[in-house]
């Protein structure tokens, strides 16, 4: 696969989506529809058991949307983009697979937005993050007003934007913005580490797991109990379930499909 805003390789069951769009990775059109097809293309990939979105860039994961292209966009045009952007929110969050992201650097709007719909965020420990769109009289389009809200609950998600200000990566820790935070020199080995772990997981449990999380977070308790059933049934008639018992019980490691 090759792109000209992306960057992507498979390692050990691991897909990296790596943002590339010198010099600052912004986005524009390009790059949104690159990031999608990115997205697609990894979950649909057999060889692919967790995914992980990160910058190839040396200072920069994102500095969100590029601003001459919302200056001359209008009201049309800011139409397209965010409903583009929502059915690309959608895929992330309807995943099967794990989705992790390795955040360094400044991380800022769309890119950053969209890796709050992942599951596990490493960030390195000089990274820079913030939703400042209220310093250009807008709001976060990627989904995030409804993100952050979930993540970080009301009243902080709502100073959190209204204030637009950038944080550092422990502050980000301390509020639920990102959950592991390592030195620089170690952020892409953590996050492959963790990744690689959860590869050798059972992968029909582990998205199991994400939509019953996912999904059960947005419906009332009774209705999450009902997905909840689902999965267990599902995974009952899966042959990594067999396995798993007959492995725990002659004490051997299981043979995953």
């Amino acid at each position: 696969m090759s792109y000209e805003n992306v960057n992507v390789r498979i390692e050990d069951r691991v897909g990296w989506l790596e943002y590339h769009r010198p010099p600052v990775n912004a986005f524009d059109w390009a790059m949104l529809h690159e990031v999608g097809q990115v997205l697609s293309e990894l979950l649909a990939d057999s060889r692919v058991r967790v995914i992980i979105f990160a910058s190839a860039l040396e200072k920069y994961f994102t500095v969100g949307a590029d601003i001459r292209m919302m200056l001359e966009a209008e009201q049309d045009g800011m139409r397209k983009w965010v409903r583009t952007c929502h059915a690309l929110v959608r895929e992330m969050r309807q995943a099967r697979k794990p989705l992790l992201a390795a955040i360094h650097g400044t991380a800022v709007g769309a890119g950053l937005e969209l890796v709050m719909h992942g599951d596990v965020r490493f960030a390195a420990a000089d990274a820079r993050l913030g939703q400042p769109e209220i310093n250009i009289a807008y709001i976060p389009g990627v989904g995030t007003t409804q993100s952050l809200g979930r993540l970080l609950g009301r009243p902080r998600a709502l100073r959190f934007l209204y204030e637009g200000t950038l944080v550092s990566a422990q502050e980000a820790l301390a509020m639920g913005l990102v959950d592991i935070v390592v030195p620089p020199e170690r952020l892409r080995a953590e996050a492959q580490s963790y990744a690689v772990a959860l590869a050798s997981k059972p992968a029909e449990a582990l998205a199991a797991i994400r939509r019953c999380i996912t999904e059960g977070l947005e419906v009332p308790f009774d209705e999450g109990l009902e997905i909840e059933l689902e999965e267990a049934i599902r995974l009952a008639g899966t042959p990594d379930f067999p396995e798993g018992l007959r492995a725990f019980l002659e004490r051997r490691p299981p043979r995953w499909a």
